[in-house]
């Protein structure tokens, strides 16, 4: 376990979301309430939690890349890597999975250039290398990105919230579609896609029910690479919302990121998912606790 590094707070009014919502009228479901509370202190949050999501989610991209490789790298041009479903949603984290992932791939695209341009103007001496003096190493070693090379395709991402689209569009410079957990759950998609390595906008035709079977024939097929959320599932508190939400999303993707405060939502078998240990990489039970990623803010 790792506590990660502390980074403060600021523009927060109290350390309790609810609190916020009470001393400042805002209903916690409501576009217009979350638009009040992000007046307030929109232009300077960040969320406390933001370190342990950011350990969390590229401990989880190195991962994937290590042992998803060869998969990954055929993936098309038109299908999309990354859906931040509920990309601000209560806790207002404003796009933070997006930014994460963002700085993952460049930092990753950099170290490759780096490592190539040193190994072209460094050929290898045929004299032994000398022994370098011993290092005391840091207190925390930071976690970072693994070398993408030329094989690692250009990520597409696509973002949707109800409450904060024109937010995270602000902060990231992203397209926001403002969708609900329940307008997922029955069918509906973000209709524009951003390639982060360009810039460029593309838009995203509805894929129709009648084909939806064929892209869970194969694991390189699917429409979605993987799905994160955030802080904002566990805020789902009808398992009949939770399933039709869950088994909707297994049908357009392969992999399902679920950032969260504690161990909730409770996710069944049978609901379209499987849980992944990736220490083992190798499905198991839902209820066991190996292989998860556990970080402090």
């Amino acid at each position: 376990m790792s506590r990660g590094d502390r980074v403060a707070a600021t523009g927060i009014l109290y350390t309790s979301m609810r609190d916020n919502y009470g001393e400042h009228g805002v209903e916690e479901q409501t576009k217009a309430g979350f638009a009040k509370y992000y007046r307030k202190v929109g232009s300077t949050y960040r969320n406390p939690h933001y370190p342990g999501i950011r350990l969390s989610f590229f401990s989880w991209l190195n991962k994937w890349w290590q042992m998803e490789h060869e998969a990954i790298t055929k993936l098309s041009a038109d299908q999309l890597m990354l859906f931040d479903m509920a990309c601000g949603r209560c806790n207002l984290n404003l796009g933070e999975a997006t930014l994460a992932f963002v700085e993952w791939c460049r930092a990753g695209k950099k170290l490759y250039h780096e490592k190539l341009s040193q190994a072209q103007s460094s050929p290898q001496s045929e004299e032994p290398s000398k022994p370098s003096r011993a290092v005391v190493p840091p207190r925390k070693k930071a976690l970072t990105p693994l070398a993408l090379g030329p094989e690692f395709p250009k990520p597409q991402v696509v973002a949707a919230d109800p409450f904060t689209a024109a937010a995270f569009n602000e902060r990231t410079g992203f397209p926001c579609a403002e969708l609900s957990f329940e307008a997922i759950a029955e069918g509906s998609m973000p209709d524009q896609a951003i390639n982060i390595a360009d810039g460029s906008l593309k838009s995203i035709a509805a894929q129709e029910p009648e084909h939806r079977e064929e892209t869970v024939q194969g694991d390189h097929l699917c429409q979605v690479e993987m799905v994160v959320c955030s802080f904002a599932m566990h805020l789902i508190d009808n398992p009949s919302s939770l399933f039709s939400l869950l088994w909707e999303l297994s049908s357009k993707a392969r992999w399902l990121i679920i950032l969260a405060p504690h161990k909730k939502p409770e996710i069944k078998s049978g609901w379209g998912w499987n849980k992944w240990d990736i220490d083992t990489w190798k499905s198991c039970e839902m209820t066991t606790s190996t292989g998860e990623l556990l970080y402090d803010r």
